[in-house]
């Protein structure tokens, strides 16, 4: 045994500097993965299987970001992703690592505005138009692209029209209402509210895409699609909604959203926020998510909604059901993953690879409840009456 120890040791110190990295590397990230009961090229589905011996040394040197785009460079493989991000975010093995990628992540984040009305639109270019027929084969029949309600669902389609539903029955909307959509997708929310409440809805969206095929979409149907920036808003509306939009707003413009939504809101009307979220104050999202799909994005707090709500609204309600992000996400893979060849030769496999692991690492993070979301119900001080909270 001391022989074979010995010899081992004389061959590692006569190894390549790069080997040796490699090799030390790859010693700390298996401990790290230790507690969280995941192994390097174990045979579970879970576990990360390497396929290029440099991915410990990328990780350790770039963090999420390296692990990310390891991943769609093919160095590295996993059978459910998933699974993988569950166990190390509950885990919570990041705070052992501390890249120099993260701390400039982290120091841009906070010292400059990354939404600022000319960065507004990079999001639209980078995410949301990468095609209206991906999306089509990707999302429900009506495209909602947010967190569907599956309280009483069994389908896609089911868990996003109880969605919609429960946001109209919580704003109470009422025939002839004017609503402002901010962030409108393709208007899958103003389609409903229109066909089975009878109301008006003005939407704004920053994708060229999305508006163009909303405004097929909402034919003969008193809705409008604006391609603005929401600080733009300045006219009166009964109701407001935002699904899915406030996580590209960012921290230093809370306020500036927050006072769109008073000066636009009747004063007995009602406003409603639905948005992602996260457990506690940090750099806002990860980096591989702020390059590859969300540029600019930030995840609030609830403290941070809530202190740019006050002395501007009254908090009539908040639901928390970011589980069911989880289920949605899977829906939607399985959907992209049935409907993917229809799109390799267009989109490309690093492309294919990069779309996998953002569905499934983000899947990962609800089922480990990292991040949340949330429906808040807002009024204006004075509002006269008491909110009827909804069972769901």
């Amino acid at each position: 045994m001391n022989r074979v120890s010995s010899t081992e040791t004389l061959g590692a110190r006569n190894a390549p500097p790069a080997r040796r990295r490699d090799s030390k590397a790859r010693r700390f990230i298996e401990q790290v993965l230790e507690s969280a009961d995941v192994r390097l090229d174990g045979k579970r589905p879970w576990d990360i299987r390497l396929l290029d011996p440099s991915v410990p040394d990328r990780v350790l040197s770039q963090g999420t970001l390296g692990l990310g785009e390891a991943y769609m460079d093919g160095h590295w493989s996993c059978e459910r992703i998933d699974e993988l991000f569950d166990r190390v975010l509950r885990a919570d093995i990041a705070r052992r690592f501390t890249t120099r990628a993260a701390f400039w992540h982290v120091l841009r984040a906070r010292l400059v505005n990354l939404q600022t009305p000319s960065r507004a639109w990079q999001v639209g270019r980078t995410h949301y138009d990468i095609g209206n027929d991906f999306y089509a084969a990707m999302l429900d029949a009506r495209m909602t692209y947010t967190c569907g309600f599956w309280q009483h669902a069994a389908t896609l389609d089911e868990a996003q029209e109880h969605k919609l539903d429960l946001v109209c029955r919580k704003l109470a909307l009422q025939p002839g209402m004017r609503v402002l959509d901010i962030g409108c997708g393709w208007g899958s929310f103003m389609r409903f509210a229109a066909e089975r409440y009878g109301v008006q809805c003005v939407g704004v969206t920053i994708s060229a895409e999305q508006a163009a095929l909303g405004r097929q979409r909402c034919a003969g149907l008193p809705v409008e699609f604006r391609l603005a920036d929401y600080r733009t808003l300045d006219e009166p509306f009964d109701r407001i909604v935002s699904l899915g939009m406030f996580e590209h707003v960012g921290q230093k413009n809370h306020d500036a959203y927050m006072q769109v939504v008073r000066r636009c809101l009747h004063p007995w009307g009602l406003a409603l926020l639905h948005t992602i979220g996260r457990n506690e104050e940090g750099h806002g999202t990860d980096p591989w998510i702020h390059r590859y799909i969300f540029p600019n994005g930030e995840l609030p707090t609830l403290a941070q909604i809530g202190r740019a709500c006050e002395r501007r609204f009254v908090v009539e309600d908040l639901h928390s059901f970011g589980a069911d992000y989880d289920r949605t996400l899977m829906a939607w893979h399985a959907n992209f993953t049935a409907a993917w060849p229809r799109f390799e030769e267009r989109l490309g496999e690093r492309f294919e690879r990069m779309w996998r692991y953002y569905l499934l690492c983000c899947a990962g993070a609800f089922r480990a409840r990292d991040i949340q979301v949330w429906q808040w119900v807002l009024s204006m001080p004075g509002r006269p009456g008491v909110y009827p909270r909804l069972a769901g």
